[in-house]
Order: structure tokens, then C-alpha cells, then sequence
């Protein structure tokens, strides 16, 4: 098996297995509400305006499976077509996620255990992940396709941080015991930030040697 091949397995469910968490939590929020579960304080902001919590467990979804594929290099290449037709729908929904989440963050009442440093930190990752959407969609528009690559990785990293925020809260949970707002805080900006660093190193990388594709042909395939 070729390392592009393996590369074709690997990358795609690596990412379905971290967007675990985030799916099926959103899965769940979608069955309580759908199906008329009791409401409590912790789901009672969710009844009450249902609309943008539904918008954002859909796109959210739709954009970690179908992003996954996306940064298969054999089948991104094999699949031109596909690419540009997936992009299009990833960015539609990757906005979507962003600026639901960017609503539910300034309008739902806060829990407890959110506090401001956390509001501002959501709010600052939320704007983050839409602008580098823009931004990946003005690059391939002007056919930079290095920075159209950057900027979608960058955006797919912060939009898929509910996967490693599960595993670092977790794991508070089981060598420390309880969470305060600054530590939920912490933990949940660092997993922005291992996502980041992991992203920065996926673009930073040397690029194992394929035959070149012009930016003209990537350009074409993309409007």
C-alpha cells in the first residue's frame, strides 16, 4: 500500500473518530428536543429557541464527515470534481456552525460554570473559524492555492476543537475531579490550541513528492 493510499484511510478516520463527541452530542440535543424530552435549567435556553442550537448540530455534522475526506490527499486528487462540489457545501456549513455558535454563545443564558474569560474565548475562536472560511475562499479566488489549503485547514481545526475539548476536560475529570470556570476555561482554549499547532504543522510539513497541478487547472475546477 502506497503512503497516499494509507494516508486516504488514515486522515479520514482520524477526524470521523474525533468528531465522535461533537456528532453525537449534537444527535442527542436534536432527539431531546425532537422528542419532547422534560425540560430542565441545563436544557430549558435550548426549548426556548430551538432554531439556532438545530442549525448548528446539522452543519456541524455535515462539516466534520464531510471535511474529513477532504484532506484525503489521493482522494482529493482522484476526485477533482467531488472537491470542489464538497468545498463549496463544507465552507456553507462551516460558516453556519460558526456564526450559530457565535449566536448561542452571546444570547442563550450562560451556565454555571460559564464564566466571561470562557464567553470571550468562544467568541474569539467563533470569528476565527468564520474569517479563515472567508479567507480560504478569497485565496482560491485569486488561485492561491497554498493559502486556500492554509486557511481550510486552520478553519477545519478550530470548527473540529469540540472533539479535543472532550478528551482534555476528560481527562481533568479523571486525574483532578472537578471543574471551576478558569479551569473549563484553560482546558478548553488549550484544545483550540493543540488543534492549531497540529494544524500548523500539517501546512508547515514538506510535501511528500507528487506531480505538480497547476494552479490554473485548480483554479478552473474551483469556481
Amino acid at each position: 500500500m502506497t503512503s497516499s493510499a494509507k494516508l486516504d484511510k488514515l486522515i479520514p478516520a482520524a477526524i470521523i473518530l474525533f468528531s465522535v463527541v461533537p456528532v453525537l452530542g449534537g444527535a442527542l440535543r436534536l432527539a431531546e428536543l425532537g422528542g419532547g424530552a422534560e425540560i430542565t435549567p441545563d436544557n430549558a435556553r435550548f426549548f426556548a429557541s430551538p432554531v439556532p442550537v438545530v442549525l448548528h448540530a446539522i452543519t456541524v455534522t455535515v462539516y466534520s464527515v464531510l471535511g474529513a475526506f477532504q484532506f484525503a490527499p489521493g482522494f482529493r486528487r482522484r476526485r477533482r470534481g467531488w472537491h470542489r462540489a464538497a468545498g463549496r457545501l463544507l465552507v456553507l456549513c462551516g460558516l453556519l456552525g460558526a456564526l450559530s455558535g457565535l449566536w448561542m454563545t452571546v444570547f442563550y443564558p450562560k451556565p454555571d460554570d460559564v464564566g466571561a474569560l470562557l464567553t470571550g474565548i468562544r467568541l474569539i475562536f467563533g470569528t476565527a473559524w468564520a474569517l479563515s472560511l472567508v479567507l480560504g475562499v478569497t485565496a482560491i479566488r485569486r488561485r492561491d492555492v497554498a493559502g486556500h489549503r492554509a486557511w481550510m485547514i486552520r478553519g477545519f481545526a478550530i470548527g473540529l476543537a469540540a472533539g479535543t475539548q472532550a478528551v482534555t476536560l476528560t481527562a481533568w475529570l479523571v486525574a483532578v475531579g472537578e471543574l471551576d470556570r478558569p479551569s473549563k476555561a484553560a482546558l478548553m482554549l488549550a484544545a483550540w490550541l493543540i488543534n492549531l499547532a497540529v494544524a500548523e504543522w500539517i501546512i508547515r510539513r514538506p510535501a511528500s513528492p507528487t506531480r505538480p497541478v497547476p494552479a490554473d487547472r485548480v483554479f478552473e475546477e474551483t469556481r
